[in-house]
C-alpha cells in the first residue's frame, strides 16, 4: 500500500468512526485529520470536501455480510438449523459493521439518495441468496407454497429491525446468550408463525 493510500485509509477510517458516534454535521474535518494524524489540509487535498470524503466512506462500506459463501453449506443442516446459521452470521456481520449501520441510520435525512442505496444493496445482498435457498427446499417440496424473496425480506428485516433497536436505539450490546436465545426465537415464529397447533 503507497503512503498516499494508506493516508486515505486512515481517513475514511477516522471518519467512519467520528462520524458514528457524532453525526455528519457534528463532525468537523479537522476532528477527522486530527484522529488520522494527518493535517486538514491533506484532508483536502485527498477528498476536496468533507461530502465527498462521506461519500467515499459510504461506498468502502458497503456492509454486505459474507452470505454467499455460506448458503451452499446449508444443505446438510436442517431447515431450523440452517435459518439459526444465518440469523447468527447476519447478527454478527451487523455488530462488526455498527458503526457503518449507526451511519445509515442516523444519516438518512442527510443524504437518503445514497443512504437508500447502500441501504437497498445491503437487503439485496442478503435476500437474494436466501431466496433461492427458500426455492431450493421448494422444489425439493419441503416447504410450502409462498413468495421466496418476501419470506427472504421478512426474515432478515426481522433481524436488522432486532440488532437496529438493541444496539442502535437502546445502546446495549447484544451478548452471545441474548442472540442464541433470540435468535432461536425468531426463527421458531418464523418456522411455526404464531397460531397454536389444531387452532
Amino acid at each position: 500500500m503507497t503512503k498516499a493510500s494508506e493516508t486515505k485509509e486512515k481517513l475514511i477510517n477516522a471518519a467512519l468512526k467520528l462520524i458514528s458516534q457524532k453525526g455528519y454535521l457534528g463532525t468537523t474535518t479537522r476532528e477527522i485529520a486530527r484522529t488520522a494524524g494527518v493535517t486538514e489540509l491533506t484532508l483536502f487535498r485527498r477528498f476536496g470536501s468533507k461530502q465527498r470524503l462521506f461519500e467515499e466512506l459510504l461506498a468502502r462500506h458497503m456492509f454486505l455480510p459474507a452470505l454467499r459463501e455460506l448458503l451452499p453449506g446449508l444443505g446438510s443442516l436442517s431447515y431450523e438449523e440452517a435459518l439459526r446459521t444465518v440469523a447468527t452470521r447476519f447478527l454478527l456481520s451487523l455488530k462488526e459493521r455498527k458503526p457503518m449501520v449507526k451511519i445509515t441510520h442516523s444519516e438518512i435525512n442527510l443524504y437518503p439518495e445514497k443512504i437508500r442505496k447502500v441501504y437497498l444493496q445491503f437487503i439485496d445482498g442478503t435476500t437474494v441468496d436466501l431466496a433461492r435457498y427458500f426455492q431450493a427446499l421448494q422444489k425439493k417440496g419441503l416447504l410450502r407454497g409462498f413468495a421466496p424473496e418476501l419470506a427472504a425480506r421478512a426474515f432478515m428485516g426481522m433481524l436488522f429491525s432486532y440488532f437496529r433497536t438493541e444496539e442502535i436505539m437502546k445502546g446495549a450490546a447484544i451478548t452471545k446468550k441474548m442472540m442464541e436465545r433470540d435468535v432461536g426465537q425468531f426463527v421458531d415464529i418464523f418456522i411455526h408463525g404464531t397460531l397454536r397447533n389444531g387452532s
